[in-house]
C-alpha cells in the first residue's frame, strides 16, 4: 500500500500542574499538530488516544477526546502500554494506514499526573509491576532502576559520576527547550555538593539528579498514506522501521540487570525493517526516565558495545556535535515525563530534526532518526526509525 509518512506533530508545554481539564490538555498538542499538517479535523479518518490509566478520573478517555476535538463520528480507541503508549500508538496507526483501512490517523498522547499526589503517583507506577508478586512489597520506579544501575556498575565498572554526566548533558539542552519543565543549569559539581538538591539520595546509587520529574502534557502525531503525505507535506518524514518487544513483568524472570532486553530486540527489528544499522542513525531520542536508562540505551541500541556507554558520554559523543547526538531536546530528565505523551513528544523532536526545524537544538543535516521508548521497567520496548 506504499509508504507511511508523518504529516503533523505537536506538543503542549510540559508543566508541573496544568490548570485545565484533560481534554483541554489534549487540545494543546492536537492544535499544534493539525496546524502543522495544514488539515482540518474532517480530514482525519481515525484517532488513537494513548495514556497510562489510573492517573486521572476519566475512564475511557478516547470518546471524550474525540468529541471535544471534533473527531466524531470517525472511529477512535484507547491504547496503553505504560510509558511507551504513544509509540505503540504510532505502530498501530502505521498498521491502519499501511493496510489501507484509513488514509490519515491521529495519535494523541496525554497524562495529567498532577491530579494525584506524588505518593499516589508512585503507588500507581508500582502497580505497573505484578500486583500479586511484586507491587504489594512496595516496589517503585526509582528502586527498580536503581537495581539496573547497581547491576551495570557491578558488571562494567560504571560509576555514579558517569551517570551525573548524562544529567549535565540533559540540562544543557533543557535550558533551550521552551517546552521543557526543568530549564535550569546542572553542573557536575552539584552531585558532590551536599547542599545541592541534585545530590540528595533517592534509591542508591540513584540521586535526585538521576531521576526525571513527573509532568502534565500532551502530544500528537498525524500519519498519512504515501499519496496524502506527498500532497500535504513539503518536507515529508517517512516511517522506515518499527520494532516492539515485551519482557517478564516480574524481575525474577529477567536474565540480567545490566541491560533492557526489550530495547535490544525492538532495535534489531526496527533496524532490519528500515534496512539500516546503528551507524546510520544521525540523531536519537531515548527513554531517559533515569540516567542509567539512557546509558543502557546507548548499548542496547548498538551505539556502543556493552559497558562502553560511559565512554560515549565522557567524550561528549552524544552531544549535538558528537557522532551520535542523543536527547538534544533535554530528554525526559529535563522535559519531564507525562507518561502517555512521552513517546509522541520524542517523535515530534525527531521529525523537527529531520525537517531542519529544531532551532538551537538542530543537529547538522540529519537523514535518519531513532526514537527509543520504554514502558515500565523494560516491560514494553518500542523503537521507531524515521527518515527523510
Amino acid at each position: 500500500m506504499g509508504k507511511v509518512g508523518i504529516i503533523g506533530v505537536g506538543q503542549s508545554a510540559f508543566v508541573r500542574g496544568y490548570p485545565g481539564s484533560i481534554r483541554e490538555l489534549a487540545f494543546e498538542g492536537f492544535k499544534e499538530a493539525i496546524a502543522d499538517a495544514q488539515i482540518e479535523t474532517k480530514d482525519i479518518d481515525a484517532s488513537i488516544i494513548c495514556s497510562a490509566p489510573e492517573y486521572d478520573k476519566q475512564r475511557s478517555p478516547a470518546g471524550v477526546f474525540a468529541e471535544y476535538l471534533g473527531l466524531i463520528p470517525q472511529p477512535t480507541c484507547y491504547l496503553e502500554s505504560l510509558c511507551s503508549s504513544s509509540s505503540m500508538g504510532l505502530r498501530m496507526a502505521y498498521s491502519l494506514v499501511k493496510s489501507g483501512l484509513h488514509d490519515v490517523v491521529a495519535i494523541i498522547g496525554f497524562q495529567k499526573m498532577s491530579e494525584i499526589s506524588s505518593a499516589e503517583s508512585q503507588e500507581r507506577m508500582g502497580r505497573g509491576a505484578d500486583i500479586q508478586w511484586e507491587s504489594p512489597f512496595g516496589t517503585m520506579m526509582p528502586a527498580y532502576y536503581a537495581m539496573f544501575a547497581r547491576g551495570h556498575m557491578e558488571t562494567y565498572g560504571t560509576s555514579p559520576d558517569d551517570l551525573a554526566l548524562i544529567r549535565v548533558k540533559a540540562a544543557t539542552y533543557g535550558q533551550i527547550n521552551e517546552k521543557a519543565v526543568y530549564r535550569k543549569p546542572v553542573t557536575f559539581e552539584m552531585f558532590s555538593d551536599p547542599e545541592s538538591p541534585m545530590s540528595g539520595p533517592v534509591a542508591s546509587p540513584l540521586r535526585v539528579g538521576d531521576c526525571c520529574a513527573n509532568a502534565d502534557g500532551s502530544s500528537c502525531v498525524i500519519v498519512a498514506n504515501e499519496e496524502k503525505t506527498k500532497a500535504l507535506s513539503k518536507k515529508p518524514v517517512w516511517i522506515l522501521g518499527l520494532g516492539a518487544a515485551s519482557a517478564s513483568v516480574n524481575m525474577a524472570g529477567r536474565d540480567a540487570f545490566s541491560r533492557l532486553e526489550v530495547a535490544r530486540l525492538a532495535g534489531e527489528q526496527a533496524y532490519g525493517m528500515a534496512g539500516v544499522t546503528p551507524k546510520d542513525i544521525d540523531v536519537a531520542e531515548v527513554h531517559d526516565c533515569f540516567t542509567i536508562a539512557e546509558l543502557m540505551a546507548y548499548e542496547n541500541l548498538g551505539f556502543a558495545e556493552p559497558g562502553g556507554g560511559k565512554e560515549l558520554i565522557k567524550s561528549k559523543e552524544t552531544y549535538k556535535e558528537g557522532c551520535i547526538p542523543v536527547n538534544v531536546d533535554g530528554g525526559l530528565l529535563s522535559k519531564g515525563h507525562p507518561i502517555g505523551a512521552t513517546g509522541g513528544a520524542q517523535i515530534r523532536t525527531i521529525v523537527l530534526q529531520l525537517r531542519g526545524e529544531a532551532g538551537e537544538m538542530q543537529v547538522k543535516e540529519p537523514g535518519v532518526g531513532l526514537v527509543h521508548n520504554i514502558g515500565g521497567v523494560g516491560l514494553y520496548g518500542n523503537v521507531s526509525i524515521l527518515g527523510r
